[in-house]
């Protein structure tokens, strides 16, 4: 196993969720999250960014997760989203880690 996979205890339970479509009260079909997987994840913070966004502060905190690969989750990709710590975090990018041993996701969620 890559020692880059091994780094960080995977101590936090993560949810992937995918963007779906789902019937609304009229049974018509609206936009909808659903789960994907819940996995065991490493949670490293980065630096956070200010930004001045439509005349007000807007800032992020981005995270980096890693899990390990499996083919449940062998297709995120940034269309997808994270929930973690009461928070939606937003993919930025997804790399894979060795051959089948790991994925590192990159995400940032509105800073409260």
């Amino acid at each position: 196993m890559s020692k880059l996979l091994r780094a960080g205890a995977r101590d936090r339970r993560i949810t992937i969720q995918r963007a779906t479509l789902a019937p609304d009260t009229a049974g018509d079909p609206a936009p909808s999250w659903e789960n994907l997987s819940t996995v065991w994840a490493s949670a490293m913070p980065a630096p956070g960014v200010e930004r001045l966004q439509s005349a007000e502060i807007a800032a992020t905190t981005p995270m980096v997760f890693r899990i390990r690969w499996s083919s449940a989750v062998a297709d995120v990709n940034p269309k997808d989203r994270i929930s973690y710590a009461g928070r939606m975090w937003i993919i930025a990018s997804v790399t894979e880690i060795g051959r089948r041993e790991g994925l590192e996701i990159a995400a940032t969620a509105r800073a409260d």
